[in-house]
């Protein structure tokens, strides 16, 4: 067990969330979502969490752990052609990561997926949480139309609203 990481967790407030994701960052993600499952065949799901509970800090699990614990709780995994795609953003360990569906990571690499990751921490860093989520959807969009173009009736199988949890 971290005992810092510990600590961080559980002297942390749930408001603390709020300061960098107010519901006008929230409502341009959601926008930024809707507007990208236009360009491509693909799902998007955002997921912000402040502290975590207590056996998830116990046994010391990572965040990617949590991030797959997630993905499946907001079943992003549940979409016809495996075209799931969740980023998720632990605020108290300041880490972001991205868990795609299998049909996604057969044609987008890991390596990929990080790199905007770390442009997104960095960004969140500096402050800059709508810009820094706003960039990473592009750069997610970008890739997503890539490997996975709109066709036929494109239906949104999942909400494009961020979930705060």
């Amino acid at each position: 067990m971290n005992f810092l990481r510990l600590l961080k967790h559980v002297t942390t407030p749930e408001w603390a969330v709020r300061r960098g994701f107010t519901k006008e960052t929230l409502a341009r993600i959601e926008k930024a979502v809707r507007a990208s499952e236009q360009e491509h065949h693909g799902e998007l799901r955002f997921a912000v969490e402040g502290p975590l509970s207590l056996p998830y800090l116990i046994h010391d699990r990572k965040p990617r752990l949590r991030a797959e614990d997630v993905f499946s709780q907001l079943r992003v995994w549940d979409t016809e052609h495996n075209g799931g795609v969740l980023i998720y953003v632990q605020l108290v360990d300041r880490r972001i990561e991205i868990v795609a569906d299998r049909g996604i990571s057969a044609k987008v690499g890991q390596g990929e997926w990080d790199a905007i990751c770390r442009a997104m921490e960095k960004a969140f860093g500096e402050g800059r949480f709508t810009e820094g989520a706003l960039e990473a959807i592009e750069r997610i969009t970008a890739l997503l139309a890539r490997h996975f173009p709109p066709r036929g009736r494109n239906r949104n199988e999942l909400p494009d609203r961020p979930v705060v949890l």
